[in-house]
C-alpha cells in the first residue's frame, strides 16, 4: 500500500467534516432569510416528531421573510408552536393556509454573537481534521515501520498530507469568512 492510498482514502473524510460544517453554518441566521434556519425544526404533529421540512414548503419570499406553506392545514397549529419554541427570535404570523416569518434586524451585539458561533463551529471541524490528519499520519508512519513503503515515501505522504489539510482548511476559512460578510 503506498501512502497515496492513505491520503485517498482520508480525502473523503475531510469532504465529509467541510460538508458538515457548510450544513451548520447554513443554519446560522445572517441578515438574509434562509429555509435552512428552519427546516430542521422539530415539530410534533398527531404524536409523532417531524422535521418542519417534512411538513411543509419552506420559501424565502422576501429577504427578511420566510413562507411556510404545510401540506396539510392541520399542520399549522403544531409548527406554531414548534418555531416559538425553538428561540430564534422570530414570530409566526398565520395567513390563511399559510405561515409568515419575518426575521427582526440583526443588533451588533447578536452579530458578535454569531460571528462568535461562526468561529466555533469552523474550529470544531478543524479539530476533526486534525484528529484525521493524526490517523492518517499513524497510518503512514506504521507502514513504513512494516517495510510497506520507503522512509522516502513516508515524508512525501507526510507533505502532501499536509497540502491536502490546508487546501480543506482554506476553503473552511473562506466559508467561514463568506458567512461573516453575509452578517452585515
Amino acid at each position: 500500500m503506498s501512502y497515496k492510498e492513505f491520503i485517498d482514502k482520508i480525502k473523503p473524510e475531510f469532504e465529509k467534516s467541510f460538508r458538515f460544517l457548510e450544513a451548520e453554518l447554513a443554519k446560522i441566521r445572517t441578515s438574509r432569510a434562509s429555509p435552512a434556519l428552519v427546516e430542521d425544526i422539530e415539530v410534533t404533529a398527531f404524536g409523532q416528531k417531524f422535521a418542519l421540512k417534512q411538513l411543509g414548503a419552506i420559501s424565502a419570499p422576501q429577504v427578511t421573510q420566510l413562507v411556510i406553506q404545510p401540506w396539510d392545514t392541520s399542520y399549522i397549529e403544531p409548527i406554531e408552536k414548534a418555531i416559538g419554541q425553538a428561540g430564534l427570535g422570530m414570530s409566526a404570523v398565520v395567513d390563511k393556509d399559510v405561515i409568515r416569518l419575518n426575521l427582526p434586524t440583526l443588533t451588533e451585539e447578536y452579530r458578535a454573537s454569531l460571528a462568535k458561533v461562526l468561529n466555533e463551529k469552523a474550529e470544531e471541524a478543524k479539530q476533526v481534521m486534525r484528529r484525521q490528519r493524526e490517523d492518517c499520519w499513524n497510518k503512514i508512519q506504521a507502514a513504513q515501520k512494516a517495510k510497506e513503503i520507503s522512509e522516502d515515501d513516508k515524508f512525501r505522504g507526510k507533505d502532501e498530507l499536509q497540502k491536502v489539510v490546508d487546501d480543506y482548511q482554506e476553503k473552511m476559512k473562506n466559508l467561514v469568512e463568506k458567512k461573516k460578510n453575509e452578517l452585515v
